[in-house]
């Protein structure tokens, strides 16, 4: 089995060479810059912004005998979907018995997840099926290889995530303030860890607008428009917990692995610690590690591995996003919520928002809006009008010159 394993891991073992696992942690390359993780490395998060190689050989076998391991992402980067898909292929060698728990997909897409697994979807009437562009929309390249390899091996695909509006509702109103027949299953959350509300004021305030958050802006609701804002931030949190702790419970002595973006995995704030208030103990974060990363960011509890990654390779240019969700509820295309940084926001879309109009034309649904955004060359501008509190909204999306915005 150490030799199958070792061939699965072409990824995983290129790098250091045995007498490296001792080597300082704060290697240096040749320009001088801080190397805290090597390529080809796996390491446990130390003190002060350090860390500790371990062998890869043994870290992956601890992983297998998990009950879920948590693979974190950043959604747009192919380097990071690559380490998953190799991480995948050493786990079910020593494990063949997986799960795989995906933040991609709401639940009302099971159905079309079990299809795919089962081999009656093609690639393009799969991501139809699931409203890829509208409800996800990164790359859709980026992630087909690890649904083939799911496919391939016939493991089940479980969708655990929430529908878009369901976030925006509690943003809105408050859990409690969300009837029990739209809360999706979900229970509530588990009270935030310090460090975690703390991480998200500092977000809330340079972020978050009363149209966002359901409130009028005056500071007297200010507190509560923040206890809301952190409420939403947990439903994905605890949407993605639930959905993995049932997997766990429909699989006994299965490995449910889980593809995550990292955000929700740092330091255990977010989906771990949702996992442990339902009972699962020992869940197992896993992280990629970019170079120039700062190596501030390491510390015990960060993740309990990191693995990394080489420098990120020039890949063909990503389709033009706007960076917002839609919310596939209504008749209507209505913005569910805006992605921080994105280029909506930039353009200053809302949530709520309906765009009544692109490029002159009415959007009869989501995809209509995916297709006008995906048309655009880099460095052109979109007319787009949305209507707001009664008010229809004149807008202009400048997309950049060069290659897409993540």
């Amino acid at each position: 089995m150490r030799l199958a394993l070792a061939l699965l891991l072409p990824l995983l073992l290129v790098g250091p060479t045995p007498h490296a696992w001792g080597a300082t942690p704060a290697s240096r390359a040749a320009s001088d810059t801080p190397v805290c993780v090597l390529p080809g490395q796996w390491a446990r998060p130390a003190a002060a912004g350090t860390a500790v190689p371990l062998d890869a050989i043994r870290t992956v076998a601890d992983a297998a005998r998990r009950r879920v391991v948590l693979l974190g992402e950043s959604h747009d980067v192919a380097e990071h979907h690559r380490w998953q898909l190799h991480m995948l292929a050493a786990l079910h060698a020593q494990q063949p018995d997986l799960v795989l728990a995906l933040e991609m997909f709401p639940r009302s897409s099971q159905p079309v997840l079990d299809r795919w697994v089962a081999g009656t979807l093609s690639e393009r009437a799969f991501l139809d099926a699931v409203r890829w562009d509208a409800v996800w929309g990164y790359d859709a390249r980026l992630y087909l290889p690890l649904f083939h390899f799911a496919r391939m091996h016939r493991l089940p695909m479980v969708a655990v995530n929430v529908e878009p509006g369901l976030t925006r509702e509690v943003g809105e109103r408050g859990f409690a303030g969300v009837p029990e027949s739209r809360r999706e299953g979900l229970t509530a959350p588990a009270a935030p860890l310090p460090e975690y509300t703390a991480y998200l004021r500092d977000s809330f305030g340079m972020h978050a607008t009363p149209e966002s958050t359901g409130g009028p802006g005056d500071a007297a609701d200010a507190d509560a428009r923040f206890r809301r804002f952190v409420e939403a931030q947990q439903i994905w949190d605890r949407a993605m917990a639930q959905g993995i702790a049932g997997a766990v419970r429909a699989r006994p002595g299965a490995l449910v692995v889980a593809l995550i973006g990292a955000g929700h995995l740092f330091n255990g704030w977010g989906v771990p610690h949702q996992l442990r208030d339902l009972g699962i103990a020992d869940p197992l974060a896993l992280l990629p590690w970019e170079p120039g990363t700062d190596c501030a960011r390491l510390r015990p509890g960060y993740a309990d591995a990191v693995f990394g990654l080489q420098v990120r390779e020039e890949r063909d240019a990503a389709p033009q996003r706007l960076g917002v969700r839609i919310d596939l509820q209504g008749e209507a295309v209505t913005i569910a919520d805006v992605e921080r940084g994105s280029l909506g926001e930039r353009v200053g879309l809302k949530a709520r928002d309906v765009v009544v109009e692109v490029a002159g034309v009415a959007p009869r649904e989501a995809a209509d809006l995916v297709a006008a955004v995906r048309r655009q060359p880099p460095g052109t501008w979109l007319p787009l009008k949305v209507r707001r509190a009664g008010k229809v909204v004149e807008l202009v999306a400048r997309f950049p010159a060069g290659a897409p915005a993540p």
